[in-house]
């Protein structure tokens, strides 16, 4: 079996790339430092059909396929994350829901505007009391005649507060279902009253990412925003985190090929003893081990995109793939910095950056712990 990419997939990384050395790169500093959302560089994405890579030209998407979705957080992440996550929530949680589940009309008049990137697209799971937990949801949706009234509090959501924010599908309890909850899935317009938007955290890496609390009090939306059918909400974020989980292994890898690249540059530079530290075998072991763990995550996270684009069950392999990306991202992060020494405590430099972005992704979209339990239970155990 040959482990290659097809010709297509090779010119479409090669074009956001490009694209992520010469429209973000130069903003890097000012992202970090400023940690005002980049309208602009997305924008640009939305040009280039890159925010809605998946999605068939029908419904405004490039008709690509998740593979080449995957790389294109990579690539972006291999520069600065805020443009990669950003994309990653905007694809894999905010419109998977309308695409996967919704009606042809949601398709048509949400989905569309997302998938050309005139607007942005968020999914409100995580609550203060569920978040591993996620079938502890407490926001609410009762149906009062025609509308749903939503009641309720989400946290750590992304893209849901920006100018060119549609709005947020939120998991909500519509009823009970042999004495346990009925989650769905609606959808909430951003200016919809009620719908309260708190002001950004302050985080400890993605610094020009949106991410917010989201409080709903007597919300009240359309019966016909519900996504697919009532109490079927469960099941489908679970497919979608599936999708998820594979792009933010995407996320780590990227990550990690900029840490390798920086120390790369830095090693061949960096003068001790009389001579550049990359002849030291310490510094050359490191390096080695990084480049092969980047390697493995890479083919776990290109093998499980392959089979969600064959329709093949994926979980499992989701699951690993996220899973050992993101730990192998914290772990090549790290030696980043201890090959910087004290240069890499110091954010003017780029691995100080990448560390501080790595420890989010053994969290977010599961932890570590959770990406364990469901290899163990798809495992038979």
């Amino acid at each position: 079996m040959l482990f290659e990419l097809a010709e297509e997939e090779r010119l479409f990384r090669s074009m956001v790339r490009d694209f992520a050395e010469g429209e973000i790169r130069p903003k890097v500093d000012e992202l970090w430092e400023k940690g005002e959302f980049p309208y602009g560089i997305i924008e640009k994405m939305g040009e280039l059909g890159i925010m809605g890579i998946p999605w068939p030209e029908r419904y405004g998407g490039s008709g690509g396929d998740y593979l080449s979705y995957v790389i294109a957080v990579e690539e972006l992440a291999r520069v600065e994350s805020t443009c990669a996550i950003t994309l990653e929530a905007h694809i894999s949680l905010g419109s998977s829901p309308l695409y996967y589940f919704g009606t042809e009309e949601q398709k048509q008049e949400i989905l569309v505007p997302l998938a050309r990137g005139e607007k942005l697209a968020a999914f409100g799971l995580t609550e203060p009391e569920a978040g591993s937990d996620a079938g502890n949801t407490k926001t609410t949706a009762v149906l009062d005649g025609d509308e749903w009234v939503i009641n309720g509090t989400k946290c750590f959501i992304t893209n849901a507060g920006t100018d060119i924010s549609a709005g947020v599908t939120v998991t909500a309890v519509t009823g009970q279902d042999d004495g346990k909850s009925a989650i769905s899935n609606i959808f909430v317009p951003k200016d919809t009253p009620g719908y309260n938007i708190a002001p950004k955290y302050k985080k400890m890496g993605w610094h020009a990412s949106d991410t917010r609390e989201l409080s709903f009090s007597d919300c009240r939306v359309p019966a016909s925003n519900i996504i697919g059918k009532q109490g079927e909400g469960f099941c489908q974020f679970l497919y979608c985190l599936d999708g998820g989980r594979i792009a933010i292994a995407g996320l780590a890898i990227g990550n990690a090929q900029g840490c390798l690249e920086e120390c790369m540059k830095y090693v061949k530079e960096r003068v001790q003893f009389g001579k550049p530290i990359a002849s030291f075998q310490a510094i050359r072991f490191k390096l080695a081990d990084m480049a092969t763990q980047i390697e493995l995550a890479r083919n776990l996270a290109y093998k499980a995109a392959a089979l969600r684009d064959a329709g093949k069950p994926h979980t499992k392999e989701a699951a690993m793939a996220k899973l050992f990306a993101s730990e192998m991202c914290m772990a090549a992060a790290t030696q980043a910095v201890q090959i910087f020494g004290g240069y890499g405590f110091m954010d003017e430099y780029p691995v100080s950056r990448f560390f501080r972005d790595a420890k989010i992704l053994e969290i977010g979209e599961g932890t570590s712990e959770i990406q364990r339990i469901v290899i163990a239970r798809e495992l038979g155990i």
